[in-house]
Formats: structure tokens, C-alpha cells, sequence
């Protein structure tokens, strides 16, 4: 996910519709293998909005070297990170506004 990303990675985060009753967002990224700092600014943002409505972005499936980026960077403490779609439960965990490791 970067700037020569796939065409989602170039729609602009400010730009980006969030359905207000979503409760959960759970994005795939197992077909990832390389986040940059704007990819990382994407899904903050995105993070940062989500809460702002009282739901959460979860990822999903992520791949070691961006896993390890992630994991540098700070920024997987912040997300709740399940191993694929598949295991991110489909209602949330209460809203306390933490992050976490699933």
C-alpha cells in the first residue's frame, strides 16, 4: 500500500465515505506485501475516524514483512489484529477505545 499502490491505496483517506453505523471495519491485508508511511497515514486516519463515530478498523491477514513494519513502527499496538477475516469476530469487542491483539 503505498503510492503506487492498487487503485484503492490512491483514493484519498480525507476522501474516504465511512458508513456511521458500522460498528467494525475489518480490512484484509493479505494481499499486502509492502505498506509505506503513506499506506501507514491511510489507515491511521482511518482508525482515528472510525473511533470518532464509536466503531473500530481492525486488520486482518498481514504478512510478515508488513507485519514487521507494523510491528517497528508502533502502529500494530494500536489495531486489533486477527490472523485472517475469518477470526475477527463479527460484532466488535465493547468500545473502550484500547487496542489490542486477537
Amino acid at each position: 500500500m503505498g503510492v503506487d499502490g492498487g487503485a484503492g491505496a490512491r483514493r484519498s483517506p480525507r476522501r474516504a465515505r465511512f458508513d456511521v453505523r458500522a460498528r467494525q471495519i475489518v480490512v484484509d491485508c493479505s494481499g499486502l506485501g509492502f505498506c509505506d508511511s503513506t499506506g501507514l497515514n491511510a489507515l491511521l486516519k482511518a482508525r482515528l475516524r472510525m473511533r470518532e463515530t464509536g466503531g473500530r478498523l481492525n486488520l486482518a491477514g498481514l504478512r510478515p514483512p508488513v507485519d514487521r513494519m507494523f510491528d517497528i513502527t508502533g502502529v500494530r499496538a494500536v489495531f486489533r489484529v486477527y490472523e485472517d477475516t475469518a477470526r475477527a469476530p463479527a460484532d466488535p469487542a465493547p468500545r473502550d477505545g484500547g487496542a489490542g491483539h486477537d
